[in-house]
């Protein structure tokens, strides 16, 4: 992955990089906090996304099922209502989750309360590539994992949205 040309992360001031930095990770801003806090801020997507992903990885059970909480279902409630983030919205839209047949909607609904139920947090997949089909045949392959292998993809999945981010990110002016 590239660099932050236009302006590296480690320019700004604590405000500034905490302004455009703080909702990579989806309503966790303590992430971006970590980083900022343990020194030397990488300049690169690649280096920032490692090193956000460490405090992640690091962090307590609790904090990390905090995370995944955070995020939204997709083709949810929320997202008929106008209320989740720029960012998911963007890419829920971007996988067409906004032009979901009542059919199709029928379908996350009913997945989304299985898995919620069955794992406590919410399906998450980096949807970057995929269409609505792909990501039901996902959504259905994954509900019937265990809760420890579907704890590691949800999380792995978390990185892969924040890397996609901050790519996103260094591609726009600042």
């Amino acid at each position: 992955m590239s660099g932050f040309v236009k302006m590296p992360p480690g320019a700004l001031d604590r405000a500034g990089y905490l302004s455009r930095y703080g909702g990579v990770y989806e309503h966790n801003p303590w992430i971006a906090e970590a980083v900022w806090d343990a020194g030397a801020v990488p300049d690169t997507v690649a280096a920032l996304a490692d090193a956000m992903a460490e405090r992640v990885e690091a962090a307590e059970t609790k904090a990390q099922l905090a995370l995944l909480r955070a995020h939204p279902d997709l083709a949810g409630k929320l997202a008929v209502r106008g209320e989740l983030t720029s960012e998911s919205t963007s890419e829920q839209a971007g996988a067409g989750l906004d032009c979901c047949s009542p059919k199709e909607f029928e379908e996350f609904q009913r997945l989304n309360d299985i898995y919620n139920a069955r794992f406590g947090f919410p399906f998450i997949l980096a949807v970057k590539g995929y269409d609505r089909a792909g990501i039901l045949d996902a959504f259905r392959r994954r509900v019937g994992n265990g809760r420890k292998a579907e704890f590691r993809e949800a999380l792995d999945q978390v990185h892969r949205i924040a890397r996609l981010r901050l790519q996103a990110l260094a591609e726009e002016a600042p």
